[in-house]
């Protein structure tokens, strides 16, 4: 009897092994394909460019219009720095920046972001006024494409010509060899850009030299009493800077900054 336990016991353990290592080859071959899916290749999508002969007149006017197109959006960052309030907002902020002598305080990017914001605040009404007359009716197909193009730049001219000088615009204009125009609606806008542009930079200058006073006159009176003191070896600037931040933040200057440059827009 001990002799027949001992030999199913023996039967037993060879079929438990057996059944395991079955197992285990089962889940050993169950991970390999598993792994050698996820490190198959991506698939890559291939992408094909046909180049022919336009066969009919639209098509050659689809593909000017695409071209034109790309050409615009290569151009929209000169366009929307160059016919906006971004010029005279951020050249004046640089001004305020060597004015308290503070290097790169605030940084570049700071700069162009406040003054790419505040043109988006200053601009909205007149891009609003775009969208609505040019763009949407456009879109709906209500309007041609030249009509579309001379709704969105209506508003846009109004708010340059609001912003420049006659003197500067009277400039381009004789310069251009053109006749002399008899309303706004007859100057070009590659006439009216420029002298914009020019008229943007006066103003950002005059309003530099504003803010430019105080702080020479603080420079100044830092500079003579370092001088009657006969410290003469010890930088003026690094004395009245602290004192020219402290006259900055009493009279709450990024406030009247900005609400400056906001009203002389309006």
């Amino acid at each position: 009897m001990d002799n027949l336990r001992e030999l199913r016991l023996k039967r037993g353990c060879r079929c438990l092994k057996r059944r395991d290592i079955l197992i285990l080859l089962g889940g050993v071959f169950f991970l390999l394909l598993i792994a050698k899916n996820a490190c198959a290749a991506p698939l890559i999508p291939t992408v094909n460019v046909d180049v022919g002969t336009a066969g009919k007149p639209q098509d050659v006017a689809v593909t000017l219009q695409v071209m034109a197109l790309l050409t615009i959006l290569s151009l929209a960052p000169g366009i929307l720095i160059m016919t906006t309030s971004f010029v005279r907002i951020v050249v004046v902020i640089g001004f305020l920046r060597n004015a308290l002598s503070t290097q790169n305080v605030p940084p570049n990017q700071v700069v162009i972001a406040l003054s790419l914001f505040l043109t988006f605040y200053i601009m909205a009404p007149y891009w609003g006024q775009a969208n609505e007359n040019g763009i949407q009716p456009y879109l709906a197909g209500q309007i041609t494409q030249e009509e579309a193009l001379n709704n969105v730049a209506e508003p846009i001219r109004e708010f340059m010509f609001k912003q420049t000088r006659e003197s500067d615009l009277a400039l381009f204009v004789n310069l251009s060899d053109a006749e002399r125009p008899d309303g706004p609606e007859d100057v070009s806008t590659f006439t009216l850009i420029p002298a914009f542009i020019v008229s943007e930079l006066k103003t950002a200058f005059q309003i530099g030299f504003m803010i430019y006073v105080p702080f020479i006159v603080i420079d100044m009176i830092v500079a003579s009493t370092l001088m009657s003191m006969g410290m003469m070896m010890l930088p003026p600037v690094m004395i009245s800077l602290p004192f020219k931040i402290l006259l900055f933040v009493m009279v709450d200057g990024w406030h009247l900054l900005i609400k400056s440059l906001i009203v002389s827009f309006k």
